[in-house]
């Protein structure tokens, strides 16, 4: 038997109702922290080497893959006891906020970006809004990590959270805040090297597609030699003319070479799929899910997949976000939350998104 046996209780739902931070203090009364900071979207920002990350395909999609499972899987609440010979988690109802963490998006949204926070940049910054009866958070607001100073820390490793926090320029009452940390150093300090070659892939790959003419040499014949200065100009005029019209006058003087490039060589085929495959490893997702194929890893069915992008990537940032909230200034003490990933990992996942509409319509049609 397993060293934790799973058995549901009940339990009240959170305390209500919720206390919002005063107009212009924030919740403890800090009268420096001006709330309208917090609603001025126009000047957040996700930080301009996340943006340029994110421009390389196999690291958006490493993303978006981890992302995605973080955000469809459920929190929920449950609390520890002893049955005289091992420790039993028994379910409790969730407090609101597990539900819909911030009352301005959505619980994929909140999570999702969350995720994107820890894994770029190695920690997140969440503002807690409102606070129940209790003092406990009610209600939370994600604040993006490229609009975040703090002057105790300059990273790339967060030792712990951070006492001099500022929000564009505004110091923040750390109290109104949960810190959480990654276990891993954020993507856009690691691997500096391998991103760079991932960046002058793509930026040789684009320039090579600009042209449906392969490269070349044009070369003088006859005539007048040119100097070096007309030489340019002529290679100048010419590249204009074939990339607006793909059509080039020569006269009897000049005479064009193309390469031999191939059409796969010119776009860099076999270069952009070993940085798709660096990509991969510095992204921690198994390289098959990116569409890289390593020749000797395969997996037997989608189940598999799923199981290998949640131990070997999603695991470890569900565990950190899921211990910040289990925290004891965020939920009373022994109370925790995790995340419900036995639905997400179930065989019969898929089957189960697509069975109800289908024997919905098989009934529909009987009907008739």
């Amino acid at each position: 038997m397993g060293l934790f046996d799973r058995k549901v209780s009940k339990a009240a739902i959170s305390p209500a109702p919720a206390k919002a931070a005063a107009a212009g203090a924030n919740i403890y009364g800090n009268q420096n922290t001006s709330v309208n900071v917090f609603n001025q979207y126009y000047s957040w920002r996700e930080g301009e080497q996340r943006n340029l990350l994110m421009t390389i395909p196999a690291v958006s999609r490493c993303r978006d893959l981890l992302a995605s499972v973080i955000g469809c899987m459920p929190l929920r609440a449950y609390n520890m006891s002893w049955d005289g010979e091992r420790m039993v988690k028994n379910y409790i109802a969730p407090r609101s906020w597990m539900r819909q963490p911030d009352p301005q998006n959505t619980y994929a949204h909140f999570f999702s970006w969350v995720f994107d926070d820890l894994y770029m940049f190695g920690r997140s910054i969440i503002h807690i809004t409102s606070r129940t009866a209790d003092g406990f958070p009610a209600s939370y607001q994600r604040l993006p990590v490229g609009s975040i100073t703090t002057t105790d820390q300059t990273g790339p490793v967060w030792f712990a959270p951070s006492n001099q926090v500022y929000f564009n320029g505004v110091e923040l009452d750390t109290r109104d805040l949960l810190q959480i940390l990654s276990p891993t150093t954020g993507l856009v300090y690691t691997s500096v090297s391998a991103v760079e070659t991932a960046l002058k892939i793509e930026a040789a790959r684009n320039r090579n597609a600009s042209s449906s003419i392969p490269a070349g040499i044009l070369k003088q014949t006859g005539g007048e030699p040119l100097s070096a200065q007309e030489l340019a100009d002529l290679a100048a005029a010419f590249n204009a003319a074939r990339a607006t019209n793909q059509t080039a006058a020569l006269n009897e003087f000049l005479s064009y070479e193309a390469t031999t490039m191939s059409p796969d060589k010119m776009l860099l085929i076999e270069s952009a799929n070993y940085s798709a495959l660096e990509m991969a490893r510095l992204g921690n997702v198994p390289p098959y899910l990116v569409g890289v194929s390593t020749g000797s890893y395969s997996y037997q069915s989608s189940q598999q997949a799923r199981a290998d992008l949640y131990i070997f990537g999603v695991k470890l940032y569900a565990e950190a976000i899921a211990e910040a909230f289990s925290m004891n200034n965020i939920l009373p003490m022994g109370t925790y939350v995790e995340f419900d990933a036995e639905n997400y990992l179930a065989e019969n996942y898929m089957a189960d998104q697509a069975e109800e509409p289908q024997e919905n319509t098989q009934e529909e049609l009987a009907n008739r």
